[in-house]
């Protein structure tokens, strides 16, 4: 078994005294989804959220974290973050605006602390996975941990379906 390396985002966990767990997993390149992810844990991809970085028309930057399994709701999201309409941010953005790259975004230890929103379903599990800023590493935290963490805002707006 190889050693995993620490990544920002646990150094981050570890300064604040957070418990979590670093699960590593096998890359796709060509499947970076939360999807095969969840499949690589053998875990629910309900279980396994995603982090999304959406600009908004009046607030600028602000980041969804969803389910794998879902997409997020844009109308539904503007009216959650005070805005009238708002994006998915262009992945060639992605690096300079969040820190990440597409496949390791993570909600914790971006270069912003930016609003940051939840869907509700997160508190429905006693741990919940979120990319450890690399990609090939989750981390399993508990959610009511994370939110606070990230000062973030659980609502079931930010979906659709």
């Amino acid at each position: 078994m190889q050693k995993t390396n620490k990544t920002n985002v646990a150094r981050l966990l570890d300064k604040a005294g957070i418990a979590y767990e670093l699960i590593p997993y096998e890359v796709d390149e060509s499947d970076l989804s939360a999807v095969h992810v969840a499949a690589q844990l053998n875990e629910p991809v309900e279980r396994v959220f995603k982090t999304l970085v959406l600009k908004g028309n009046k607030s600028g930057y602000f980041v969804c974290v969803i389910p794998g399994d879902k997409e997020v709701d844009l109308k539904k999201a503007a009216k959650v973050s005070g805005n009238k309409s708002c994006e998915l941010i262009h992945m060639k953005d992605l690096l300079s605006v969040a820190g990440y790259i597409r496949g390791a975004c993570s909600p914790i230890g971006m270069k912003k602390a930016y609003p940051t929103y939840f869907h509700s379903s997160v508190m429905d599990y006693d741990s919940v996975y979120v990319s450890a800023g690399q990609r090939g590493l989750q981390i399993k935290i508990a959610p009511k941990s994370l939110l606070e963490y990230v000062g973030a805002e659980a609502d079931d707006l930010i979906c659709s379906k």
